[in-house]
C-alpha cells in the first residue's frame, strides 16, 4: 500500500495518515463542522484523511533530507521484497519446491537522490519461488526506509485475471481486483482496520471505494476502461464461474494475439489505473454518505501470456 505522490506508479503499506501542512495540496478537499470543531478532509494519489481543529500541525524546515546512496552508507541496495499471495488471487500449484510469492520491486531508482528520484516506481509479479529465489530478496532492517516515500492509504492493488492469472493466446482475459483491494472501509469495531477512517471525537467516519480502472494490457494494443462497482462485493460485472470466457457479462477483458515470450522475463508489463471514490459520514446523518471526489492512483503488474496448449497457469 504505497504510492508516490505526483508520481505514477502505486506501491506498498501504510497506516492513514492525517493532512497536515507541508503535505502536497489534495485533489479534492472538503471543510466540514462537527461540534465545536472544524475538520477539513481530504482525497489525492496519496490516500485521504482528515485535519481537525484539534490536531497539530506538521513544521517543516531544517537541513536537506540525505540521499539514498547517503542513508545506505556503503550497504547494497536491495530494491526487491516478497510478500504472501493477496487473498482472493487464484495460482496453479506451484512447482515442486517452490512457492509462489508476491514480488515487489522498486525499479528505475537513482541512488543521488533523497527519495529516489522522479522515474521511481515499483512492479509486481507473482512468481515460484525456492531458497535460491528467496535468497534475492533478503529484506534487512536498514532497507525499510527507502520504501517510505511510496506510502499510501489505499491497499495494495491485487489484480485477478480469470479463467486463469496466466491468460491464453486468443482467448479472452477478464480483468478484476479483489474486493479487499477495492475499498477501504472503517469497522467500528477495530477502526484500523482496512485504513478505513472513524474519528469518534467529531463522529466522522470516511471511506474509499474503486468506481473504475483502466487497464493498458502491454501488448501494443488500446487501454480500455472498466466500470467497478459501487460496492465491489456486490460488482455485477464479476466474472462467473459457471460460463465459460465466451459468455461472460463482464466487459472487463483482453484478448492477447500473441504470447509474452519475447518480452523481458517472459511477461508483458500490464499498467492499471485505478479511480478512488472517497466519501464521508456525518454522526447520524439522513443524508447518507456524501462524496468528497475521485483520485486516480496508477500501478504496474507483470503478466504472463501463454500460448493455448501451455499447461497450468
Amino acid at each position: 500500500m504505497y504510492n508516490r505522490v505526483g508520481r505514477t506508479l502505486l506501491v506498498l503499506s501504510a497506516v492513514l495518515g492525517l493532512f497536515t501542512a507541508g503535505l502536497p495540496v489534495p485533489a479534492s478537499a472538503e471543510t466540514i463542522q462537527s461540534g465545536t470543531s472544524v475538520c477539513r478532509m481530504y482525497v489525492n494519489s496519496r490516500g485521504f484523511g482528515a485535519y481537525c481543529s484539534n490536531g497539530s500541525p506538521y513544521v517543516g524546515g531544517g537541513d536537506p533530507p540525505p540521499t539514498w546512496r547517503e542513508r545506505l552508507g556503503g550497504k547494497p541496495f536491495i530494491p526487491c521484497r516478497d510478500f504472501e499471495i493477496p487473498d482472493g488471487v487464484h495460482l496453479p500449484q506451484a512447482p515442486d519446491g517452490k512457492k509462489w510469492v508476491l514480488r515487489v520491486t522498486i525499479t528505475d531508482y537513482d541512488l543521488n537522490t533523497y527519495d529516489g528520484g522522479d522515474d521511481a516506481h515499483l512492479e509486481r509479479a507473482y512468481v515460484p519461488v525456492g531458497p535460491v529465489e528467496e535468497a534475492q530478496c533478503p529484506f534487512p532492517a536498514y532497507m525499510s526506509p527507502f520504501w517510505y516515500s511510496f506510502r499510501t492509504t489505499y491497499p495494495t492493488p491485487a489484480l485477478v485475471v480469470k479463467p486463469t492469472f496466466t491468460p491464453r493466446v486468443n482467448i479472452p482475459a477478464f480483468f478484476s481486483l479483489t474486493a479487499e483491494s477495492s475499498r477501504v472501509q472503517a469497522n467500528e469495531d477495530d477502526p484500523g482496520r482496512f485504513s478505513g477512517y472513524i474519528d469518534p471525537t467529531h463522529n466522522l467516519t470516511m471511506r474509499a471505494l474503486v468506481t473504475e480502472m483502466k487497464v493498458d494490457p502491454g501488448d501494443g494494443s488500446q487501454a480500455f476502461v472498466c466500470k467497478m462497482g459501487t460496492t465491489p462485493l456486490d460488482d455485477p460485472d464479476g466474472y462467473d464461474e459457471t460460463q465459460d470466457p465466451d459468455h461472460q457479462i463482464s466487459t472487463c477483458k483482453h484478448v492477447y494475439q500473441r504470447s509474452s515470450a519475447s518480452q523481458p522475463d517472459g511477461m508483458y508489463t500490464v499498467k492499471l489505473t485505478i479511480t478512488w471514490d472517497v466519501s464521508y459520514w456525518v454522526g447520524k446523518d439522513a443524508g447518507g454518505w456524501k462524496s468528497i471526489g475521485t483520485a486516480d492512483v496508477n500501478a504496474v503488474q507483470r503478466l504472463p501470456v501463454q500460448e493455448v496448449q501451455a499447461i497450468g497457469g
